[in-house]
């Protein structure tokens, strides 16, 4: 996160509890963009992403005398918005499918090309919808939004040794979901996104 470091953003938010509230815009402005594009990874929706957004902030006003700061505030920040997305998605019940891009952990580089918010990979939302929310939010967070698992461990409240299992357990099942989506209609689902040539 480009802007502050963890002292100046201490600093500001010291100003924001003692009065001076037009400082929070600060705080906004630094983690708008990166808090919307977790929604949407999130809940696949571009407006419900914005309002989830929106309300993601208006929380962390509201609650900001309960933050600690030994905790990194972008991780408080991404648990509000975690918490804020899961309940979109309780009262939606089913999840939409997600753009998702798939990473290799060992080599820690991109294995196939991401997927543009504008461009929709069938079998991709096929294979995503069928995971737990756990689950493809810890793919999410991993892949698209790239936080380490110091960072997940921080916004899940779960050990990071934990976590890595849990993530490799679900990007098996991811591999294994999509590949079962392509044997259905490999030439129907899919054109040009790279992803044959990823799990084959």
């Amino acid at each position: 996160m480009s802007g502050l470091d963890e002292a100046e953003l201490h600093g500001i938010i010291s100003d924001v509890l003692k009065g001076d509230t037009e400082k929070f815009e600060k705080i906004m402005h630094l983690y708008q963009k990166s808090i919307f594009l977790y929604c949407y990874h999130m809940l696949g929706h571009h407006s419900e992403a914005e309002d989830s957004g929106q309300e993601v902030f208006l929380k962390a006003y509201r609650y900001l005398e309960k933050y600690k700061p030994e905790i990194p505030f972008g991780a408080w920040l991404y648990k509000i918005a975690y918490n804020q997305c899961i309940d979109v998605i309780r009262k939606r019940k089913l999840a939409k499918y997600l753009p998702f891009f798939y990473r290799d952990e060992k080599e820690n580089k991109h294995v196939d090309q991401q997927i543009e918010a504008h461009y929709f990979d069938e079998s991709v939302h096929k294979a995503m919808s069928k995971l737990s929310v756990e689950e493809r939010n810890l793919l999410i967070l991993r892949c698209v939004e790239e936080k380490s698992y110091q960072e997940i461990s921080l916004i899940l409240n779960q050990s990071s040794a934990t976590l890595r299992k849990k993530y490799e357990r679900s990007a098996a099942k991811f591999r294994k979901y999509y590949a079962q989506g392509k044997e259905v209609g490999p030439n129907e689902i899919g054109q040009g996104s790279g992803f044959e040539k990823t799990f084959s």
